[in-house]
């Protein structure tokens, strides 16, 4: 009997180690750029739905592309506008549970059905921008940027004084917008042209070709131009007030990082709640505030661009609504083509 009494104390503190007071944790796997939650997101979130959440970083969309295209499991990925294009075409994601994410109308107009998704029926906004110019007020006038717009990086006078964000869609929507034509371009003369105006640009002013670096470099004020996304530009910015951010009248890239749930996804009914937690206000606040990205919820954007807002005297905050302003689309044959070219870029320099 007292063997039988002692074998069920075992049990039962086991059977407790295994459970914890609310019952074995549920598991969210969430995929995303690094450096992109809130400083109290995922413990709140942790809190609130008595789960674990497991976090990893991609670098780019095309790492995260392989991965999911072999195999591995996740139940929140949040990609560009142009990959969530192809995964939509290629059946990797599902359908979201509306009746799940109620906070969906705390959406600003401006994030809401877009070209890649325009029902929002498979993907949310997290965080949206632009990418742009850097440039160091004090040795740039605003009246060359001006004039010159994205062609700033092929005058001479910037000789070894210029970064180039080393990305092929990027370095080849700033040539293609410079030349007047759309980033989305499948005409081959047309990125031909462009391939020379990089190659041109390499001649001339001798980019620096950078990643992440360039954000602590321009807030050292290394060069004195620079292409970045604008959310690291909010940040340069917020470092060194002698900095500027200035978007070209013949249009960029305006993007839009999203959250989606894969077709494999282990955990659906729970991404469907950290979508939800995602856009409430308190969760936006947090993000916009660490990252220093757009949020997509509509009071954080009034409230941070208001005249005692956050980033209320910071340009590169508050994405423009601009008719020449383009979405990335996807296009296997342009993204191999633009691959290819942006290796001969990069070389030549």
């Amino acid at each position: 009997m007292k063997k039988v009494i002692v074998m069920i104390s075992v049990l039962a503190v086991a059977l407790l180690a295994l459970t914890g007071c609310g019952g074995k944790k549920e598991k969210l796997k969430l995929f995303l750029p690094g450096e992109y939650l809130g400083e109290n997101v995922i413990s709140d979130f942790e809190k609130e739905f008595n789960c674990k959440v497991i976090v990893e970083n991609f670098d780019s969309n095309e790492a995260m592309y392989t991965k999911l295209q072999a195999g591995d499991k996740y139940d929140v990925l949040i990609p560009s506008d142009y990959t969530i294009e192809r995964l939509l075409a290629e059946d990797y994601l599902q359908k979201l549970d509306k009746d799940a994410i109620t906070n969906i109308g705390n959406l600003a107009d401006q994030v809401k059905n877009l070209s890649f998704d325009p029902n929002n029926d498979y993907s949310i906004p997290y965080f949206w921008g632009t990418v742009g110019i850097v440039y160091n007020k004090k040795t740039v006038p605003l009246s060359d940027l001006e004039a010159e717009g994205f062609a700033i990086f092929k005058d001479a006078k910037y000789k070894d004084r210029v970064y180039m964000y080393d990305s092929a869609r990027d370095g080849f929507m700033i040539a293609l917008k410079s030349l007047g034509y759309s980033c989305n371009t499948e005409d081959e003369a047309q990125i031909e042209e462009a391939y020379n105006w990089l190659i041109e640009m390499n001649k001339t002013t001798k980019p620096i070709y950078v990643t992440d670096e360039v954000i602590d470099n321009m807030k050292a004020a290394r060069k004195d131009l620079a292409i970045v996304y604008s959310g690291d530009a909010v940040d340069i910015i917020c470092d060194n007030p002698d900095m500027g951010y200035y978007t070209p009248e013949c249009g960029t890239n305006v993007w839009y990082d999203s959250m989606v749930i894969p077709k494999n996804a282990e955990n659906p009914k729970l991404a469907n709640e950290f979508i939800n937690f995602m856009l409430n206000y308190e969760q936006c606040l947090d993000g916009t505030q660490t990252v220093g990205y757009a949020s997509p919820n509509k009071k954080v954007l009034e409230e941070m661009t208001a005249e005692d807002g956050d980033y209320a005297d910071n340009e590169a905050y508050l994405p423009r609504t601009y008719e020449k302003d383009e979405i990335f689309h996807d296009n296997e044959k342009l993204r191999k083509k633009l691959a290819e070219l942006w290796i001969k870029v990069v070389a030549t320099n």
